[in-house]
């Protein structure tokens, strides 16, 4: 089927907000989606900033998803990353709806996912500014393309996974990507530091228990 046809998903949704797939230029982001699903008078909403800090007890790896197109490499700090399916390969991350570079990764059909390690806490930090405020975030940083769909794989992480887009789905102010996995690997000098980890608004590292 091809890289065009996995990404179908992709194209149809970005046809529906009017984003052109054939022509390059500067990406807007959605606006913010209607997200009330009771009535006012039903029960009152989750506050914003409790739901953060609730929710910031959880803690997460950390990856940068890369893509290439056009423009050049573009890409975003992503915590919400995880493995979907065994067979098939499936992984999926969760991009807000907001993003700059979502549109980008959609129109590519393809992108890497780079699991960061505990020595990257820098380099997240740059991903994870807005591509309107950083436009080339891979300025001085080491990449390579990935085996088979050339997106950027970024020097000294611990493992990659290069997909393919599988399917999109809508999750609130969020989009839920699928990626059908065509190649993967680890890089175990680099893995040796351990994961980077996203706790209550800091960066941690691993400590196995004895």
């Amino acid at each position: 089927m091809g890289h065009a046809g996995m990404a179908a998903t992709a194209v149809r949704y970005l046809r529906a907000v009017g984003s052109p797939t054939t022509s390059v230029r500067p990406v807007d982001p959605l606006p913010p989606p209607e997200l009330r699903c009771v009535r006012d008078d039903e029960r009152p909403p989750v506050d914003p900033a409790e739901f953060r800090r609730v929710l910031g007890h959880f803690a997460s790896g950390v990856t940068v998803i890369a893509t290439v197109d056009e423009n050049g490499p573009a890409g975003f700090a992503c915590q919400s990353f995880a493995s979907l399916s065994l067979d098939p390969p499936l992984v999926a991350f969760m991009v807000a709806r907001a993003s700059t570079t979502w549109p980008r990764i959609a129109r590519a059909g393809v992108f890497c996912v780079n699991v960061l390690g505990a020595h990257q806490g820098e380099l997240c930090r740059s991903f994870a500014v807005s591509g309107s405020r950083r436009p080339d975030k891979f300025a001085g940083v080491r990449h390579e393309p990935s085996p088979v769909t050339g997106s950027p794989r970024l020097a000294d992480v611990p493992a990659w996974i290069d997909c393919a887009i599988h399917a999109v789905h809508t999750g609130g102010d969020h989009l839920v990507v699928v990626g059908r996995v065509r190649a993967l690997g680890t890089d175990e000098p680099a893995a040796r530091s351990g994961p980077l980890l996203f706790h209550r608004g800091s960066f941690g590292e691993f400590t196995a228990l004895p």
